[in-house]
């Protein structure tokens, strides 16, 4: 099997943002926030928000068909679907099946996966160890997120953060390098500090769990910035000595667009120079399992990386989970 190993490339990157933003001054009217407390503490100016007749499933799509155009390749050569998601069209079907029937892929296996904001890179591995071994030879996997929905807007501490949006990428087996290392890790003991604690078995949805708001987003924001730092730090550095390179090695870093600070620290501890970091969090908040690979797309696309440049993503989220990959930009 070991002889069989193939490299796995991307070859197509996608993203969709719905149109409506909300800014700050915005929140202002709707909140006791104001624009200066909210950037300062958050980096955050605007996010965009889906309209109401708008779901995960349909910016999903969007997105995956951006991703398939850049890839040179048609729905029905697709052999695998993985949508990274925290806000599904619902508990069940899975939204990936929504999309495959969006997009018209009707080769393709399907599921959702579920990792917090750690959500894309989880599928990104996953999709990689797919095609690694040879079980299939092409992948679609998307990040996408309708926290808008989930978001009590009456916390003045969470609604400021979460947007709406969606990205994709299409990994093949190829001759040329592309994805070098991954890795993965969870922590359950802090399943406690970012979580919607109402709505499916434990518990169950009832008139005192809205009279509640229990089916909106709960985060322990000052623990969760001191988990973030060690746990991003941790696995981008394992993930880089899994392919024998180091923090000088990396062209572009691309981590999970959470909190300014969290970002800016995280470089500092990796000793990583700003202009190597993307960031776009102040045009789109913390749009959870699809930031990072919003901010791929958009890196790319802007010619933030180049070919033959080493990327890193690397994100954190609810679960807790956390986890970075590595690879060669080859396009």
């Amino acid at each position: 099997m070991i002889k069989n190993l193939k490299n796995v490339k991307v070859i197509g990157t996608g993203s969709y943002l719905p149109p409506d933003v909300l800014t700050n001054n915005d929140l202002e009217k709707m909140v006791d926030t104001n624009d200066e407390w909210i950037i300062t503490r958050t980096g955050i100016k605007e996010r965009r928000i889906v309209r109401n007749n708008e779901i995960t499933s349909d910016i999903s799509a969007k997105a995956a068909l951006r991703a398939l155009e850049d890839a040179k390749l048609r729905p029905k050569e697709l052999e695998l679907i993985i949508v990274a998601t925290n806000s599904p069209d619902m508990i069940f079907p899975a939204t990936t099946c929504l999309v495959q029937d969006k997009i018209k892929a009707i080769n393709a296996a399907t599921f959702d996966l579920q990792a917090g904001c750690s959500g894309f890179i989880y599928g990104m591995i996953t999709a990689w160890q797919f095609i690694v071994s040879g079980f299939y030879n092409n992948a679609l996997v998307i990040g996408a997120e309708t926290l808008s929905k989930f978001v009590d807007w009456t916390d003045r501490n969470t609604c400021v953060l979460f947007g709406d949006g969606a990205g994709a990428v299409v990994l093949k087996a190829d001759k040329t390098e592309g994805i070098l290392s991954g890795y993965l890790k969870g922590d359950g003991s802090g399943a406690d500090l970012i979580k919607i604690p109402a709505g499916a078995s434990k518990i169950p949805a009832s008139h005192e769990t809205v009279e509640q708001r229990l089916h909106y987003v709960k985060m322990k924001g000052n623990e969760v910035f001191k988990y973030a730092v060690k746990y991003m730090k941790r696995s981008t550095i394992k993930a880089l000595e899994k392919c024998h390179l180091s923090v000088t090695d990396v062209d572009c870093l691309i981590p999970h667009q959470a909190n300014i600070r969290i970002i800016s620290v995280v470089a500092k501890v990796l000793g990583i120079e700003k202009d190597k970091v993307y960031i776009n969090i102040d045009k789109y908040g913390n749009t959870s399992a699809a930031s990072v690979v919003i901010a791929l797309d958009e890196a790319v696309r802007q010619g933030n990386i180049q070919n033959g440049d080493i990327v890193v993503l690397t994100a954190f989220g609810a679960g807790l989970t956390y986890g970075s990959v590595v690879f060669r930009w080859n396009k």
